[in-house]
């Protein structure tokens, strides 16, 4: 029950809109084309503000607002009628009877329509064709009576100009407009269009026969001046025809001169040309000749630079291909060379750099044993170094010889050592130390290989520059005030041994050339 409720409900609803859409589409009008749709009641205001009694649309369509708004139509058919207007008085005091014909319409243009609107809307076509009928007639008597009986009658395009003028205007009031004006006769009931019309007639008779008598006269003079001028003519013909005959003989007879003469010119210029053409022809054949020789010639001389030339060139073009490929070779193995070098030094730089790399690595290990600290990772570096150190030291003075040493003993100096003494000292001294070694280097020795003693430091090397002596003076000044520290064991038994020969006086004598002092001999 609930769900047949709820669609009753729905069918109402439907209902109800599809009625109100009824509705509403039935207040649209569409204006027909020959109707004029008047919507009448509240339909605006117009420019001025004030509000308009009615809206006209031609040609279109509106919506009607039920209850407020209503709407009629008006009929654009033309209407015809006929406007007898008798007894007008023209201009002359003279009555004349108009019996016309007009035909008038609604008229759609946006005021005039607005006033059809206001004035002919509800009334029937008889009613309207009244009232159009009383306008017409108080404008024709108007218009007679501005105007004389022969001007209405002779112009007549004038007079319908004046009664389309002055009736339009007065139309236009209504809301009508003027269609056509036809006019069918105008009388009097005096005779004055009758008598005007035999007047006429008259004069026109007259006028006719005037013409007729001027047109035969006209035709026999005519005919003479044409029979004069055909005897003029046919005797300047004959005369012109014996004068053509003339010119022709005579035409003739030049033209066959004419024809003679070309003919004789003809008949030279044909020997003429024969002749020169004969002289062409042998010139031509000359020359034929005279080119076949050169051909020839030609030829042959391009046989014979054939014979020679060709065979130069193609000597000349395989030696600069033997050439170009013994080049070829040439910059190939050189470039291949190249190759070899630049992949032999790439390599070596490898190795190198692989070396490098790994030496690198290797100190960096050493670094990493000693916790850290590069003084001691080169101490023991040293240290697996020092006895090829000594042994390259040694040698340095192994093999010296001296030919002759002559040694004059004067006893102790001051110093408390003899001249034999300090000579053997200057030379043990002359070998520099391994102390000096590291300073020129750059480096110094590890405590562990002991310290040099600060009095000999400034003598084992004289030939330090000043720089380094100052810099060991204000060393050996510093180490004054401090501990005297341990000499090395080779050093201090060069000393000892050097203190043992000072406690002797030894004299040297020259020796041979032979006897050679070997230094180790003497330690």
């Amino acid at each position: 029950m609930e769900n047949f409720g709820v669609v009753l409900v729905i069918c109402v609803i439907v209902v109800i809109l599809f009625a109100s859409l009824i509705a509403i589409l039935s207040r649209y009008r569409k204006c027909p084309s020959d109707k004029i749709l008047v919507i009448y009641g509240k339909v605006g205001t117009d420019e001025f503000g004030q509000p308009r009694s009615a809206k006209c649309i031609h040609g279109g369509a509106a919506f009607i607002v039920p209850v407020i708004q209503s709407y009629q139509y008006l009929d654009l058919t033309p209407i015809s009628m006929n406007v007898d207007l008798k007894n007008a008085l023209s201009k002359q005091n003279i009555r004349i009877n108009v019996p016309s014909r007009f035909t008038v319409g609604i008229s759609t243009e946006p005021g005039v329509m607005q006033n059809a609107a206001e004035r002919l809307l509800g009334l029937k076509l008889i009613e309207i064709q009244e009232l159009a009928r009383d306008i017409i007639f108080g404008q024709l008597r108007l218009i007679i009576a501005t105007m004389d009986i022969e001007e209405i009658n002779a112009d007549r395009d004038k007079f319908l100009v004046a009664i389309s003028k002055n009736v339009e205007i007065e139309l236009k009031k209504i809301g009508l407009r003027l269609i056509n004006v036809n006019v069918t006769d105008i009388t009097d009931e005096s005779g004055y269009l009758e008598a005007l019309g035999k007047e006429a007639a008259a004069k026109a008779v007259n006028d006719a026969k005037k013409s007729v008598a001027e047109k035969n006269r006209d035709g026999e003079i005519g005919q003479a001046n044409a029979q004069q001028e055909q005897r003029v003519q046919v005797s300047a013909a004959n005369a012109a025809a014996i004068e053509g005959e003339n010119k022709a003989k005579v035409a003739v007879a030049q033209s066959e001169a004419v024809r003679r003469e070309r003919e004789a010119e003809a008949l030279r210029q044909a020997t003429a040309a024969e002749a020169v053409q004969s002289a062409k022809a042998k010139q031509e054949a000359y020359a034929a000749q005279q080119e076949a020789e050169m051909t020839r010639a030609e030829l042959e001389k391009a046989t014979q630079k054939a014979d020679v030339i060709v065979k130069a060139e193609i000597a000349k073009e395989q030696a600069e291909i033997a050439a170009e490929a013994e080049a070829e070779v040439t910059r190939r193995k050189a470039r291949g060379e190249a190759d070899a070098i630049f992949a032999k030094m790439q390599a070596e730089a490898k190795g190198q750099q692989e070396i490098l790399t790994r030496q690198a690595e290797g100190m960096k290990k050493i670094v990493e044993a000693a916790n850290g600290d590069a003084n001691a990772a080169i101490k023991l570096l040293i240290a697996e170094k020092i006895e090829d150190l000594v042994s390259i030291q040694v040698e340095a003075i192994k093999n010296i010889k001296i030919d002759k040493i002559t040694v004059w003993d004067s006893g102790k100096g001051a110093d408390g050592k003899t001249s034999t003494a300090d000579f053997i000292s200057g030379m043990m001294q002359s070998v520099p130390p391994l102390n000096e070694l590291f300073r020129q280097a750059g480096m110094e020795l590890p405590d562990l290989l002991g310290k040099q003693h600060p009095e000999t430091e400034s003598v084992e090397n004289p030939a330090v520059s000043d720089e380094i002596a100052e810099e060991e003076t204000e060393e050996t000044s510093v180490q004054e005030e401090t501990v005297q520290p341990e000499v090395s064991e080779w050093e201090q038994r060069i000393q000892e041994e050097t203190e043992a020969r000072n406690r002797s006086r030894v004299n040297y004598n020259i020796l041979p050339k032979d006897d050679g002092i070997n230094l180790e001999d003497l330690t």
